[in-house]
Formats: structure tokens, C-alpha cells, sequence
């Protein structure tokens, strides 16, 4: 609900009307806005429903690896397109952490850490950096997990705490520790530490964990979820179980009313429960629907940033489906909300858009918000390493472009900031890069065989990946249509 909401009787405060009030917070500085949401509790709602995302889209905003971000994106098409490292051994499901000083790649046992640099040549963005790997074991003897699910915490900018979640059903807080020879690419061995988790979920799969503000959330395979405060770790974490197949979570506590998403199988495939101050709802609040009656399944949950034209990132939920739509839910929207005469029927709310690739029905696996003026959606797909775009001011001219290699692998992680996207398949991490100035020196190098043909040495005893240096000798050749009724590009 927007801050807004509630306060029709506070309107005295003022004698201006607040549609010209908010043309008004156009022409203010920071602190003038930080002023004037102090005043009172109209003002303040006031500020935090549209001066700060205002604020935001006026002025460079912050983004993790890159110093600036580009106001607009280059024309479709008009990209850098880039594997991060050689193929992994077998086929992993990986996920993706990334902060303002690195990004994490954690895929089986193993987390692979890539630091951001400043660049060599001036006014181009930041370099990535191979800095080595890191393998978390629990000692000779015992069984290995791999890692399915990772975030940073807060730990005063250092970049190095991390909590992992793990097949074994544990989420442990892990630091990572410097490289002591980057240039060699050590590989660190971490011991794990069950006995102290954060969480556990009997021995079920973590598949979800998110990190907000102070506190972390995180879901099993089977439902149980589990919130905790990170600023007092002697406090008990709230505990409840949705009973159904769970794929994902998102939990926001910087909205007016605090809140938690989850993505199931279900009959409610996305459901939302607010977080009181005794903790999160053991039922849901609203069922945020997909104007289908028949059960589905949602598999990534995000929201928008808080400068998107969708308005407060609080209070946008964007969602990925089994039926391979995108939907975006806006909880300010009454007018798409519905409500059964029934008193024991859950509140629904309808999606404000959806947003399809009418080329490819595969499931969304993962979904992230970012790109030029914020305004872009992307989402990966469950099959042939797809990741699709939307700008939301032009939700009908979407594009679609397959990951380096064009594996049949499903992309199961992704993270979109100003210019660029980061994304994970089966195989191995990539980035497609649609800033100025990206030169060989911007990403590691990997392994080739010749020369603009080359190939990429993969797994012993696989068959060479398919991928094709371009002619710059920097970016790789990928396969990309339109979501238009021909499909060119």
C-alpha cells in the first residue's frame, strides 16, 4: 500500500494541490528533499511515494560494477557479448551474487570471485577481474553439498560475507577470504560450519535466500522458510511452512508495510505475506494473480529499481511463470485487485503487465530489473540459454538473444545493472555489455584454439563449444531475433 494512502485527511497541511507539489520536487536538491521529509507525515509520504525516484531518474545513478551508468542503452542489437570462463565440469545449476567491489559466481561446491577495477582507459567503465575460486567442504569424511543459493551481507563495505545456502538444507554465513596472489587464481579451501548456521531446513534443499536491510529470508525445497535478524543474532527466527513445492522468495522491508513474496507450485503460485514486528505471517496477505485459472509455478521474483518508470520499487514485484510470461504486479493498483464475496477467500491482485517472448513458451527461470533509465526487464528462459528484454515504455518491442555458445541449457541466474547483464547457464557464467569503451582488457581472457574460429577448450571428453570470435576480437558471435511478428533483428 502506497505511503499515500491514509492520509486523504492530512491534505489541510498544505494549500497547494499535491499534483503541483510534485512537480515542485522536480527542481530540489538532496538535501532539500531530506528537509522537507521531515516536516510531516504528508510531506514525507509525499517524498518517498515520488521525490526520490524522481531525484534518481534526473541524476547518474549508482551501479554495482560500473562507476556511471549510461542514461540510454545502445540501439538492439548493439552489444558486447562475452563468456566469462571455460565450461565447467558436468552440468551445474549456478547463482550469482554481485556487490559494488565484486561478483560471485557459486556453481557445485565451488564459488568463483571476480573483482571490479577501475579501468585502464579513462571515461570506460570498470574492468573485471579473475581473482580465483573458493571450495566449501565439510571435512574428510563427510559428504560434499553444493551451494544453491548465495548473498552478500552487510559487512562494512569489505564485499567478503556471504550467506550460502546449501543442498543439505543449511544456510551458513561464510567470509571469504583475500586472494594473498591473485594473479596466480588461487583456489581457497573453506571449511563449513553447520553446527553455528543462520538456518536450517531438515535436511531439505535451500532454494531461495535474500538478504534486506537487517534481516535474511530464506526457503526450502518443500516450503519451510525461515526469517531471522542479522542485527541480533541471539533472537529466535520466525519459522512456517507453506506447504507446497517452493522455488523462490523476495522480501522487502523498506515498503510501508513490510513484506515477503514467494514462487511455488500451487494453486497460489505467488503469494505475498506482510512481516509484522513479531515476524512474517504464517498466512498470506494477497495472492498476486495471473488471470489463469489453472495451477502454475513461479521460478524468480524481483523488484523494480527505486528510479524505474514502474514508480516505488517497494511496491513492485516482478515475477517469472511456468507458462513463460513476466508479470508485474503494482500493490498500489486497486483497480486491478479483486476481492471474493467469500470472508475466507484470499485477496487477489491482478498484474498491471505481462510480458511474453511469442517465439519461445519455455518457463522464466530468473528475472532482474536495470538497463537504461532503469526501464528494462530481463528474463531467463528454461531452455537454449535465452534471455529476453523489455523496455517497459515500449513493453510490445521486446528481443531475445541466446548466451555465448548457444547451449540447450536453461539460465538460471541473472543480475541486469545500467549497461550490463550478468547471467550463469549449466555451463558457465557470461556477460553481454552495452556500454562504450570495452576493450580485451575489460574481461578475463579465456583459453582459445586459433584465431577469429576459435574455439573454447571444454570439458575433457565433451565436444568443443560453438563459440565464434567476432572480427574486433572481443565480443563472441550469439544468435538474437525480435519478439516482432518476423523475428528479424
Amino acid at each position: 500500500m502506497s505511503d499515500l494512502e491514509g492520509l486523504g485527511g492530512a491534505t489541510n497541511a498544505i494549500t497547494l494541490p499535491i499534483d503541483i507539489f510534485i512537480i515542485i520536487l522536480k527542481s530540489l536538491d538532496l538535501k532539500d528533499l531530506l528537509n522537507i521529509s521531515y516536516t510531516c507525515k504528508l510531506l514525507h509520504a509525499v517524498v518517498n511515494d515520488w521525490g526520490w525516484s524522481q531525484f534518481l531518474r534526473q541524476h547518474e545513478r549508482q551501479s554495482f560494477t560500473l562507476h556511471s551508468a549510461r542514461s540510454r542503452w545502445s540501439s538492439i542489437g548493439q552489444f558486447i557479448a562475452r563468456p566469462l570462463s571455460r565450461p565447467w565440469p558436468g552440468k551445474l545449476q549456478p547463482v550469482l551474487a554481485v556487490s559494488f567491489s565484486r561478483l560471485l559466481v557459486a556453481a557445485g561446491r565451488f564459488i568463483y570471485s571476480y573483482g571490479v577495477q577501475d579501468s585502464l582507459i579513462e571515461a570506460c567503465g570498470t574492468r573485471l577481474v579473475f581473482e580465483g575460486s573458493y571450495v566449501l567442504t565439510l571435512g574428510r569424511g563427510f559428504p560434499e553439498r553444493d551451494i544453491t543459493s548465495i548473498a552478500f551481507l552487510p559487512d562494512a563495505g569489505e564485499d567478503r560475507t556471504v550467506s550460502l545456502g546449501f543442498e543439505d538444507g543449511y544456510v551458513e554465513d561464510v567470509y571469504l577470504p583475500p586472494q594473498d596472489k591473485p594473479h596466480n587464481r588461487q583456489r581457497i579451501t573453506v571449511e563449513r560450519a553447520p553446527d553455528s548456521a543462520r538456518h536450517y531446513h531438515d535436511g531439505d534443499v535451500v532454494e531461495s535466500i535474500s538478504c534486506s536491510r537487517d534481516t535474511l529470508l530464506s526457503i526450502s525445497q518443500w516450503g519451510i522458510v525461515q526469517l531471522s535478524n542479522l542485527s541480533s543474532p541471539s533472537s529466535s527466527s520466525t519459522r512456517i511452512d507453506l506447504e507446497a513445492r517452493s522455488w523462490t522468495s523476495y522480501h522487502c522491508m523498506s515498503a510501508t508495510t513490510p513484506y515477503a513474496a514467494f514462487g511455488t507450485t500451487s494453486s497460489t503460485p505467488l503469494s505475498l505475506h506482510y512481516i509484522a514486528p513479531y515476524g512474517l505471517s504464517p498466512t498470506p496477505s494477497i495472492a498476486l494473480h495471473s488471470s489463469k485459472p489453472r495451477p502454475s509455478a513461479v521460478y524468480g521474483i524481483t523488484s523494480a529499481l527505486p528510479s524505474s518508470p514502474l514508480g516505488p520499487s517497494d511496491q513492485i514485484i516482478v515475477s517469472g511463470w511456468y507458462d513463460g510470461a513476466v508479470r508485474i504486479h503494482d500493490l498500489r493498483a486497486s483497480d486491478h485487485s479483486l476481492r471474493s464475496t467469500s470472508s475466507s477467500s484470499l485477496p487477489t491482485l491482478r498484474p498491471v503487465l505481462t510480458l511474453r517472448d511469442p517465439w519461445s513458451p519455455e518457463p522464466i527461470y530468473s528475472v532482474s530489473c536495470g538497463g537504461g533509465s532503469a526501464s528494462f526487464i530481463a528474463a531467463g528462459t528454461a531452455r537454449h540459454s535465452v534471455v529476453s528484454f523489455w523496455d517497459v515504455r515500449q513493453p510490445t518491442r521486446g528481443w531475445s538473444v541466446h548466451a555465448p555458445g548457444n547451449d540447450s541449457s536453461p539460465v538460471y541466474s541473472i543480475v541486469l545493472e545500467s549497461s550490463r547483464l550478468f547471467g550463469a547457464t549449466q555451463s558457465r557464467p557470461f556477460v553481454y555489455d552495452f556500454g562504450p569503451g570495452v576493450t580485451n582488457d575489460t574481461y578475463p581472457s579465456i583459453a582459445v584454439r586459433g584465431a577469429s574460429t576459435s574455439a573454447v577448450r571444454g570439458r575433457a571428453g565433451s565436444t568443443d563449444d560453438r563459440l565464434t570470435l567476432k572480427s574486433n576480437g572481443i565480443g563472441y558471435h550469439v544468435s538474437k531475433y525480435s519478439h516482432t511478428r518476423t523475428g528479424v533483428l
